[in-house]
């Protein structure tokens, strides 16, 4: 895989970054999405069901592969234990950027998460740390050359904006795969969220509009860059903008 994305739950990768994960498909990448948990701790919806809307929105998004740990939910504590099955999944797609999850989030299990990750991420290019693959041998370790961030439901001042003018429909497409959880007009027997309530799609967009703007594009999506400084070896990334701002 070219791209590897990572969410703590079902839904995360489309609510924060599925923009850019369409965008990038379409550029002729690889891109994968690894969910840790299955989300049985939300208030709507069943792990199973979860599940089956994520098979929906990875084939709106394109991915070339979707796998989920089965990680306890709202209990991402970082321990080796629940770092080797993600070390496993890295060495074995070998993905030449990795994005995580926010460092610090509204939801708990999101910071959690990315401190899990970053760690995993870390140990998996130590080699006395060892690893069986799906085909039965030790894997060779492996370390990604870049490691993001994406925006969740607590804003943070980006370290650049990727502009998903052209994929905002299929994001949102994406994101109303999990129909339990998103766009819900009536709740029915379970109980209405924050994020069930129609109008948070709307402010989904709104959001997507204002990075967009800062950015210089009409839709946009903002990232962390790990370990800055941010590395370069020519200006290609600027050539090949032409911001309005």
């Amino acid at each position: 895989m070219d791209i590897v994305a990572f969410g703590a739950h079902p839904d995360d990768t489309e609510l924060g970054c599925s923009g850019t994960l369409a965008a990038l498909v379409n550029q002729g990448l690889n891109v994968a999405v690894v969910d840790l948990t299955r989300g049985e701790m939300g208030s709507r919806g069943t792990p199973e069901i979860r599940l089956k809307e994520a098979e929906k929105a990875t084939e709106i998004l394109g991915l070339s592969a979707r796998d989920n740990l089965s990680l306890p939910d709202t209990k991402l504590v970082n321990t080796r234990e629940l770092q080797l099955p993600i070390i496993e999944r890295i060495r074995r797609y070998q993905p030449h950027i990795c994005i995580l999850p926010a460092p610090v989030d509204r939801h708990p299990d999101h910071g959690h998460a990315a401190t899990l990750l970053s760690d995993a991420i870390f140990y998996s290019g130590l080699a006395k740390i060892r690893t069986i693959g799906s085909d039965g041998n030790f894997q060779t370790p492996y370390r990604p050359s870049h490691v993001l961030h994406y925006m969740q439901d607590q804003p943070f001042e980006p370290d650049f904006v990727f502009d998903i003018t052209d994929t905002i429909q299929i994001k949102e497409k994406a994101i109303r795969a999990f129909a339990t959880q998103f766009n819900v007009p009536d709740p029915g027997d379970e109980p209405e969220t924050y994020i069930s309530d129609p109008k948070f799609i709307e402010a989904l967009r709104a959001r997507a509009k204002y990075f967009g703007h800062l950015g210089g594009f009409e839709y946009g999506e903002g990232f962390l860059y790990k370990k800055k400084p941010f590395p370069v070896t020519g200006f290609s990334f600027l050539m090949n903008t032409n911001p309005k701002r």
